[in-house]
């Protein structure tokens, strides 16, 4: 692969923006930063002309991309095709998101995240699958007859899977706290979401070793002031980091703003997607679980108007944040490469432009508009 030396662009590291560095990237990896002035051996010399290089968004909820749902499509084939879409917006990194279903597309699903990884598809870290143990007061678009309580076996299934890196989304009011502390004690990432959840149960979850909280404050129990409910125990524990859909449909932005000032730490909010195959593909039309998703005004819908995921991309959800959230850069950039890598317990070689890192780039404008794309050093 050779010595590659990145030049001319402001960097920014994962934590703060750093001017006056060029980036070294061998083998796939960061070498090295060194000052603009130092004269340094590189096989090839990229001049970025200015913008901003910053790691690559990671991304733990992804349904689809490109004209593929990977309900549908649960393949190797079908991963690879996801990744390639959201790559033009800056992912370099995802979790495929297997929503509730059959046992048999379940199976299917995680053999193919296994494939896919064992053949190097840039960008798949693992998978993430969002029920089917989940609450059926808060099913959102899951279909209800997928939605089931979670056995002993399903747990010993879940152990037996051996993917690097898994999420799991599941209900605190349905799923006991044994089962929780299984799963979390196996290294299985544990998120709680659609559920109607109170906000004891959520703090039995978090002792028992639940790390996330799945799209804040959609399909959830609310906050209000006698019961705070999965929204305010999200807020109020620490230890919880929690995805959102930056889009302005899902959450008024009112709501985002008032949890960016309320969320206890270290935890923090981080962006996902909730993508489906629209991203990157014309079609308004797809078929969900059996069901008609329609594509209209930002919004995918079912036929009852439940909202079905969403037509959003990782680099509109940063502009997002920074333009109507009142996030600074610097922190929509954290939000959408560091916080998930942290959440994921891949922030020793993700989120970070740093020497030890993998060298996933992503070049964008002064406007956040994605230029360039590097997976482990190669450009996309």
């Amino acid at each position: 692969m050779g010595r590659s030396l990145f030049t001319g662009a402001v960097l920014f590291d994962g934590e703060a923006f750093i001017d006056g560095q060029t980036v070294l990237v061998e083998d796939g990896d960061v070498a090295a930063l060194c000052p603009v002035s130092e004269t340094v051996a590189a096989d090839t010399i990229i001049d970025l002309k200015g913008g901003v290089l910053a790691p690559g968004f990671i991304d733990a909820q992804v349904n689809g991309g490109g004209g593929v749902l990977f309900n549908e499509t649960p393949t190797a084939e079908g991963v690879r095709a996801i990744a390639d879409a959201h790559q033009a917006f800056g992912v370099t990194a995802m979790l495929p998101t297997l929503i509730s279903d059959t046992p048999e597309i379940m199976r299917a699903a995680t053999a193919a995240v296994k494939d896919a990884i064992a053949a190097n598809c840039p960008g798949c870290l693992g998978i993430h699958l969002e029920g089917p143990f989940i609450s059926p007061a808060r099913k959102g678009a899951h279909k209800g007859n997928y939605i089931r309580t979670m056995s002993e076996k399903d747990v010993d299934v879940l152990l037996a899977l051996d993917i690097d890196t898994m999420l799991v989304t599941l209900a605190p009011d349905v799923v006991p706290p044994k089962q929780i502390r299984r799963l979390s004690d196996a290294g299985i990432i544990v998120s709680l979401g659609h559920s109607n959840a109170t906000y004891d149960e959520v703090a039995q979850a978090v002792d028992a070793g639940a790390r996330g909280v799945t799209h804040l404050f959609n399909a959830m129990s609310p906050l209000s002031h006698r019961t705070p409910g999965m929204a305010g125990a999200a807020l109020e524990f620490g230890d919880l980091w929690c995805g959102i859909i930056a889009d302005g449909y899902h959450v008024d932005p009112a709501a985002l703003r008032l949890a960016l000032r309320a969320k206890r730490g270290p935890g923090r909010l981080f962006l996902v997607s909730d993508a489906m195959p629209t991203v990157g593909d014309a079609g308004d039309v797809f078929t969900l679980n059996g069901r008609t998703v329609t594509r209209a005004g930002g919004r995918l819908t079912l036929a009852d108007g439940t909202l079905a995921g969403s037509d959003l991309d990782m680099a509109s959800a940063v502009r997002f944040a920074v333009r109507e959230l009142g996030v600074r850069r610097e922190e929509a950039l954290r939000m959408a490469s560091l916080y998930p890598a942290t959440l994921l317990r891949k922030d020793d070689r993700y989120g970070r432009i740093r020497p030890g890192y993998r060298a996933d780039f992503v070049h964008l404008s002064d406007d956040n508009a994605v230029q360039s794309v590097w997976v482990a050093g190669e450009r996309l």
